[in-house]
């Protein structure tokens, strides 16, 4: 059994990080999950945008400059994703189990991402990257990058499974139609966006619960590793 940690060194450059994760069985991820596209719409047609003032997006904003990247560059999942609703009107569409933890992120403004657990090396963790570090981007199979040391990223016996903390995800790693046990996580950096995170896993729960055998919620030990 694949388990998500974080490492002391995370804990203590953010010491109100805190993560929530899904371990999701018996997925169903061909067949279309039509409440998840009528939502999808809804939110469309309600002609949502950002406001660039709301402090769960500063707050990754904030943290990803603290370990050196640029978020106007290389900007936090839910940022990116909450930008590209406002300047499309659309949200993209990617298999059912992804287009939900999108709908969660925006309704909630918190990172989500998943992991395909029967593509995953061993356990993960949450730290920071070394040396030598190897990261394919989603997309870029033949594509082979080195995080800067000091980036935030999950990583497995295999190498990063994503960059820049949540801003892109791994190749290897990728929730596909074709996944069975998935692991998604929703992520705050400031105590005061946890009930945002918890917000967001009650939504998530019921909504791909109603898709999968079993969907198991925990709360990521922090500082479990040196």
């Amino acid at each position: 059994m694949t388990t998500l940690t974080v490492a002391g060194e995370v804990v203590a450059a953010f010491d109100q990080l805190y993560i929530l994760s899904l371990t999701v069985e018996g997925l169903d991820n061909v067949v279309a999950w039509p409440e998840v596209e009528a939502a999808l719409r809804a939110l469309e047609a309600s002609g949502w945008s950002l406001d660039e003032d709301d402090q769960r997006i500063a707050s990754w904003h904030d943290a990803y400059r603290r370990f050196g990247t640029n978020p106007r560059r290389q900007r936090p999942s839910v940022d990116a994703l909450a930008r590209r609703l406002t300047r499309t009107g659309r949200l993209p569409r990617i298999n059912p189990l992804v287009d939900c933890y999108n709908l969660v992120s925006i309704t909630h403004l918190v990172p989500a991402g998943a992991f395909d657990l029967d593509r995953v090396d061993g356990d993960i963790v949450v730290r920071f990257a070394r040396p030598r570090d190897a990261f394919t981007p989603l997309g870029e199979p033949g594509t082979t990058e080195e995080p800067h040391s000091g980036e935030v990223v999950y990583a497995d016996a295999g190498g990063i499974l994503t960059r820049h903390w949540n801003h892109r995800d791994a190749e290897r790693t990728k929730v596909t139609a074709s996944s069975r046990r998935v692991l998604v996580v929703l992520e705050a950096v400031e105590a005061a966006h946890h009930a945002a995170v918890d917000a967001a896993a009650d939504d998530l729960t019921v909504l791909v619960r109603a898709h999968a055998n079993a969907v198991a919620r925990a709360i990521v030990p922090l500082g479990s590793i040196g």
